[in-house]
């Protein structure tokens, strides 16, 4: 498999789970407390340790420095993270909000 390919795999698995803690952490239903700005930092924080790894496993040379983890880590990574966090924070169901 390409070394391009290896990238693009690792970085769409971690925008899947950071879709799913930044969904968990905007509802509110982790650690008690939301917000979207944690959801941010996490999904950075998460990106930049797929980068590492990748970076670790396939080698430095190999991935290409920054301009090939741009496009086949950070690209992919942001669109599957930005589109599964919409669609799970549109399907949830929502309890209507109480105005006191």
């Amino acid at each position: 498999m390409d070394v391009d390919a290896k990238v693009t795999i690792i970085h769409v698995i971690g925008g899947l789970i950071a879709a799913y803690l930044s969904f968990r952490l905007t509802t509110g239903t982790i650690f008690g407390f939301g917000g979207e700005t944690v959801a941010l930092l996490i999904a950075i924080v998460i990106l930049y340790l797929c980068g590492q790894v990748s970076e670790r496993l396939l080698g430095k040379e190999e991935v290409g420095g920054f301009k090939g983890w741009l496009w086949s880590g950070i690209v992919p990574f942001l669109a599957v993270w930005l589109v599964v966090w919409i669609l799970l924070f549109n399907y949830n169901p929502v309890p209507p909000v109480k105005i006191l």
